[in-house]
């Protein structure tokens, strides 16, 4: 796969495993305090940011929207947007690189440009998230006027380049039709109070995929036999169910009837009915955006260029559900976070300069409040749940490897899980209170036949069985969680230790696990770790920094 190359380029790809861990510290909580657990506005450098996440939501993220400065050779009052081309490709590197490490395997990322960087950024992303992961470039009309001082063209359009993280695990995307496609909907009949109006769409077909099953006689108004010129759209059972529920339309023609369907705009159940999004996003604008911004924060504190809440309602509205997390690791005036918190979405947004505190905190503090502005209204919100505000703490280790002593069990816990296991931390996976953080199963995917061979189902549908390749629990002796807090005990493996290690883990799901075990130092010799299936981890030596 032809890739790019720049000065600096290998620099730029081992930058993010050079960047230090940090802690994040939460300054204040705001809102619902339960629901605020769910949201996290995070001050500070988004790469250093990006690498504190890492341990908790690795492999969590459902949807990415970034808006990253375009390297327009222009200078913002919020951003130092005049980068010189290979100092902005260093830029963007280890930033998608964390990024799609915090992507789950059924998410996605979308990432706004334009003509300056677009071309180089697609190229660069398709290194990160590999070219078969590539699912478009949007084309956004983000204005409906101007230009009276181009030179050359008025330039009415940006990209928004999405990708996917494991493409055979991604979702279909789907959003509601525009006002464009509304206004055909015209036509009503006894359903309308459930399935709304309907447009008539053509139930025969021009495609020249020919398939036998799709030709076949309807009954007609007048008894007669009604056919397709080629073939139907549907199959024989879904017309006549159509045809019995008044949702097939005949209209005279010369050769005989043609034969339409009811296209209602919401489906059975009264869920509106939705579309496949179009490569093309036209209605939601810059000047939305600005006049958002405006009713926030007035003409004098505006934020420069903010995208509306239209456009992140489209995208979230196309790769995410409810409960979902969604990130914005350039959150700039905070339009993301205010979003996916009106759509019920969980988020985290990284904000570096002063406009976190400026323009995100009070922002997100009026979407609680209940704000109607942007898509408030469109959604119903009416206000509620809440939020944290952190900022980058000190290094987890210091240059030495050492722990800061500030690092609690829990964080350290994170740490060597994400370590050992390559997938973001939960407590729930172990027992709180004791050094148990976890057992981590590893299992390959086998296709496997029936056991009948007369039952036997092609390859391509073949029946798939886990299959079991390694499974270890982790136990972490740190910050006294024995109870025991001297130096020469509790976070050392003693003979006592070992024995209530071994007690605890006979209760456990999977007794029969080898342990790994993470310690200050370890007492016992190595016939006698062997015997207990046990493999000790020293603290700090065994942890790593970056």
């Amino acid at each position: 796969m032809p890739t790019l190359d720049w000065l600096n380029r290998a620099t730029a790809f081992t930058t993010a495993a050079q960047v230090p861990y940090r802690l994040l510290d939460t300054v204040s909580t705001h809102g619902d305090a339960a629901s605020a657990q769910g949201n996290l506005l995070i001050q500070g450098d988004n790469l250093e940011a990006l690498k504190a996440l890492l341990p908790f939501y690795r492999g969590k993220v459902k949807c990415i929207f970034i808006d990253p400065p375009y390297n327009t050779q222009s200078a913002f009052e919020h951003y130092d947007d005049h980068l010189e081309h290979s100092q902005w490709l260093s830029m963007m590197l280890p930033r998608l690189q964390l990024l799609r490490e915090l992507l789950s395997e059924d998410g996605s990322i979308w990432v706004t440009i334009d003509d300056n960087e677009g071309h180089y950024l697609k190229v660069l992303m398709d290194e990160v998230f590999g070219r078969r992961n590539f699912l478009t470039t949007f084309i956004w009309q983000k204005s409906y006027g101007g230009g009276a001082k181009a030179r050359y063209f008025v330039g009415l359009h940006e990209y928004i380049h999405c990708f996917a993280k494991n493409i055979a695990a991604l979702p279909d995307f789907f959003w509601p039709p525009d006002e464009g496609v509304l206004k055909y909907y015209k036509l009503r009949d006894a359903k309308f109070v459930i399935r709304g109006p309907y447009r008539l769409q053509p139930l025969a077909t021009t495609s020249n995929d020919e398939r036998p099953n799709l030709r076949y006689a309807l009954p007609g108004p007048d008894g007669t036999e009604v056919w397709p010129v080629k073939q139907w759209q549907w199959s024989r059972e879904r017309a006549l169910n159509a045809l019995a529920n008044d949702e097939l339309v005949f209209t005279p023609s010369k050769t005989g009837f043609t034969v339409n369907y009811k296209q209602y705009l919401r489906d059975t159940d009264g869920e509106e009915r939705r579309a496949k999004p179009k490569s093309i996003i036209e209605g939601q604008y810059t000047q939305h955006g600005t006049q958002e911004s405006v009713a926030l924060f007035g003409q004098e504190k505006k934020f420069s260029f903010p995208k509306p809440e239209g456009i992140i309602e489209r995208i979230l509205e196309a790769a995410t559900t409810p409960g979902d997390l969604v990130l914005d690791s350039f959150l700039g005036s905070g339009t993301t976070a205010a979003v996916a918190h009106k759509m019920g979405r969980r988020w985290i947004g990284i904000e570096m300069g002063e406009h976190a505190a400026t323009h995100c905190l009070p922002r997100l503090e009026k979407v609680i409040a209940g704000e109607q502005g942007g898509i408030s209204q469109a959604v119903g919100w009416q206000g509620g749940g809440g939020f944290r505000f952190a900022r980058l703490g000190a290094p987890v280790f210091d240059a030495q490897g050492r722990i800061h002593p500030e690092v609690r069990f829990a964080t350290l816990a994170a740490f060597v899980w994400q370590q050992e296991t390559g997938t973001a931390f939960d407590p729930a996976q172990g027992r709180a209170g004791t050094p148990w953080i976890g057992t981590h199963s590893v299992f390959d995917s086998c296709s496997r036949s029936p056991d009948a061979p007369e039952a036997a189902v092609p390859p391509d549908i073949a029946l798939l069985e886990l299959v079991l390749r390694s499974r270890t629990a982790y136990y972490l002796l740190f910050n006294g969680i024995l109870g025991d807090k001297r130096p020469a005990s509790g976070n050392v493996l003693t003979r006592a230790v070992l024995d209530a290690l071994l007690q605890l883990h006979a209760t456990t799901p999977h007794p029969e696990a080898p342990l790994v075990v993470y310690g200050e130092a370890n007492r016992l010799g190595p016939e006698t770790l062997a015997r207990a299936r046990v493999t000790f981890k020293h603290i700090p030596y065994d942890v790593k920094a970056r």
